[in-house]
């Protein structure tokens, strides 16, 4: 049975090619797929075959440069004024306009299911104030705070004994304090607005959602104990649309690939120091600047090419380490081609995946302000280790799997073909 979904997405640079992956599957098999989304997503957008709704109230950068991004994440040093800068600027503060964008369009496309970025609040209570079905899509490791999980933001194993669960109980202490001082206030006034109930935990409004599907491998994620809707549904591996053609770098020496965010993160000095340290190795490297910088703004020594962007799947066949910022996206591809990553964490969720790699010995970790001479020493351990390549092969294996086994389409069919066949009794039901 074909339905109509309405997704609601924002511009998180990374998490743009996965949950338009979901939407082209839909679009696919069938199903009527609006996607109300930030100008900078048009083009990405349209290639699906979905209809393209642009945000007229809510947040709406016209591309991805530093610019043009509201959040300015890369200002903020310290977590705990990061996580009130992501509550203010785009978690709660422009949640009343994301649900009255949502509100209209859901006005005018009567979807059966309403999908929705982890990020958009506002958005999620809108489908839930108008009773529609909902999914949180989740294309990283689950960011919300579970039984079992280390606190998000910076990096941590999982907790190990007293000591351990200890840190835990404080880090999540503190963090709680912080969410629901600055945003439960603000989220329940818009639910009250709405005619919803307020909640008592600022992450209950994700739990609130009919699903969360979270778009990694369970086997890459720490263990932790989910919510009833939480489900893993697997990685997707699918390059962006503007990924391009690429041309193999000339001679035998190893491949390097280098990767970095798709939106800027103030990365320009971290990649020229990475290209100076490549420089001095007997490697071929390719860089990728992504849309948020100009090639142009680095200068590459002979053994290494800069591009603004390359398929990452077709280089990574090649490749025999990949350095990286971190972000799920690049890390899950460089694992799944069994590709041992080198990763600099810059921010967001990127210490979070480095040290799930870390913690496997698939991959090294280095400080973002590492010099050049750190920087090689750590890519040089990579290409010569092949135990970092043998893990990474080892737990590319079941991100393979689980991005194969079709549960993130059999997910969202099985919600639309439940809402679909809902929508068709009620005529029956209110006649009788």
């Amino acid at each position: 049975m074909t339905a109509t979904y309405l997704a609601a997405l924002v511009d998180g640079g990374g998490t743009v090619p996965p949950e338009l992956a979901a939407v082209r599957l839909l679009v696919e098999r069938g199903h009527r797929v609006v996607v109300l989304a930030e100008d900078s997503m048009e083009p990405d957008v349209r290639a699906t075959g979905a209809a393209f709704r642009r945000w007229t109230t809510a947040p709406n950068r016209p591309s991805r440069r530093a610019e043009h991004d509201p959040v300015r994440d890369w200002e903020v040093g310290n977590p705990l004024r990061l996580f009130e800068r992501l509550i203010d600027t785009q978690f709660v503060g422009p949640a009343p306009r994301y649900a009255a964008d949502l509100g209209q369009a859901i006005a005018e496309c009567r979807p059966d299911v309403v999908l929705c970025a982890q990020f958009a609040f506002g958005a999620m209570v809108a489908a839930e104030a108008a009773g529609i079905p909902s999914c949180v899509l989740m294309p990283n490791v689950y960011l919300v705070p579970a039984p079992g999980m280390p606190p998000i933001g910076i990096g941590l194993k999982p907790a190990a004994g007293t000591v351990g669960r200890l840190r835990d109980r404080v880090i999540a202490g503190v963090t709680s304090r912080v969410w629901n001082r600055r945003g439960l206030p603000r989220l329940n006034a818009l639910r009250a607005e709405l005619g919803l109930e307020p909640l008592d935990d600022f992450w209950a409004q994700i739990h609130r959602a009919d699903r969360q599907l979270v778009m990694t491998s369970r086997e890459f994620d720490f263990p932790a104990t989910l919510p009833d809707g939480a489900r893993y549904v697997g990685a997707v591996l699918d390059d962006p649309g503007w990924a391009g053609s690429w041309t193999s770098p000339a001679g035998d020496e190893p491949l390097v690939l280098v990767a970095f965010s798709s939106t800027f993160q103030d990365q320009l000095g971290c990649l020229r120091r990475i290209v100076a340290a490549l420089g001095t190795l007997p490697v071929r490297a390719l860089v990728t600047t992504g849309p948020a910088l100009d090639a142009g703004d680095i200068d590459p020594p002979p053994n290494v090419v800069v591009v603004a962007s390359a398929p990452h799947a077709e280089v990574l066949r090649e490749a025999a380490a990949v350095v990286t910022h971190g972000g799920h996206g690049t890390v899950i591809k460089a694992l799944a081609a069994g590709v041992p990553p080198v990763i600099l964490p810059h921010g967001r969720d990127q210490a979070d995946n480095a040290v799930r790699v870390t913690a496997r010995g698939a991959g090294l970790a280095v400080k973002r302000t590492a010099k050049p001479a750190a920087i090689a020493a750590a890519v040089r351990e990579a290409v010569q280790d092949p135990s970092y390549r043998e893990r990474a092969e080892r737990l590319g294996a079941a991100i393979r799997r689980d991005a194969g086994s079709g549960a993130l389409l059999r997910e969202l069919e099985d919600m639309g073909s439940a809402a679909a066949s809902a929508r068709e009794r009620t005529p029956l039901t209110s006649g009788s």
